[in-house]
């Protein structure tokens, strides 16, 4: 229990890090060289013990065409993967979660790839949809005693995606359970 507290605090610590060095415009990217596979099937594979633990499927495909050696900040689009696959798996009480990763578009300079979370959790009510990447907003007042969290991992991934000149956006059909 005492790891649990102290990791959900270093996590909460981190956002808010972050999170001010976004709001201050000193949060920078780093263009560095990587291979997007092992960079996602690294932040995914790290996420399954999460998965496995409440018996969750954790999928992931990587359209053929996607090119693999690319230039951006690797460290940024493993926190950005980490915060989806983490909140999918949190709201998911069975199923499975996929993440997919497709070719957008392509240039001789420039990438765009679409990255997805799916998952079969509980659904984001319509309303809501449009806060959640609002700071400090949760889809409702019990989801942080129910759930944890800051309600800032999705503000610092818009703002981090938006950085990258990419766009994040949630769809959520509701369970009529």
């Amino acid at each position: 229990m005492v790891k649990a507290s102290a990791d959900a605090l270093l996590a909460l610590l981190n956002d808010i890090l972050d999170f001010s060095k976004i709001e201050a415009g000193r949060l920078d990217l780093e263009l560095a060289t990587f291979h997007l596979r092992e960079c996602v099937e690294e932040t995914v594979a790290a996420l399954g013990p999460v998965a496995h633990d409440r018996n969750l499927e954790l999928l992931l495909h990587v359209a053929p065409d996607v090119p693999d050696a690319l230039v951006g900040d690797p460290l940024r689009l493993r926190q950005i993967l980490t915060n989806l696959v983490s909140n999918a798996l949190k709201f998911t009480h069975e199923g499975e979660v996929v993440v997919h990763v497709r070719l957008e578009s392509a240039s001789a300079d420039h990438v765009r790839l679409h990255c997805q979370v799916t998952d079969t959790g509980i659904g984001i009510p319509e309303e809501k949809r449009k806060t959640i990447f609002d700071e400090f907003a949760q889809a409702d007042s019990s989801t942080a005693r129910k759930y944890g969290g800051s309600g800032l991992g999705l503000t610092i991934c818009a703002q981090i995606v938006g950085m990258m000149n990419g766009r994040l956006w949630v769809e959520s059909p509701m369970s009529t359970d």
